[in-house]
């Protein structure tokens, strides 16, 4: 069983950045492959990004493409999400998920592990 839990969410300004951490116990974290979602209010949750275990391959949802990275660092069993060029939209609670698989991974149903979720609000 592998737990996790999210951390590094806040309220920043359209245009800051943030790093949210995801921290892995309970499993080999170099197992799994690692997905971040996000839920805003009233609307259901959607994929946000995904890193494979083995090659470190990524894959993002076109709405983040070129403003946040994912990158995991499997000696911590961590995984990371910095936003960057943050706007009001991206307003949500961000959950990290893990998967038993060397691939990057796209459906929430295919993740086996989930975090509680941290609260990100931007400003406008």
């Amino acid at each position: 069983q592998v737990q996790l839990v999210e951390s590094g969410g806040g309220l920043v300004q359209a245009g800051d950045s943030l790093r949210l951490s995801c921290a892995a116990s309970g499993g080999t974290f170099r197992s799994y492959s690692m997905g971040w979602f996000r839920q805003a209010p009233g609307k259901e949750r959607e994929f946000v990004a995904s890193i494979s275990r083995i090659n470190g391959n990524t894959i993002y949802a076109d709405s983040v493409k070129g403003r946040f990275t994912i990158s995991r660092e499997d000696a911590r069993s961590m995984a990371y999400l910095q936003m960057n060029s943050l706007k009001p939209e991206d307003t949500a609670v961000y959950y990290c998920a893990a998967r038993w698989t060397s691939f990057v991974t796209v459906p929430e149903s295919e993740f086996d592990y989930w975090g509680q979720g941290t609260q990100v609000t931007v400003s406008s």
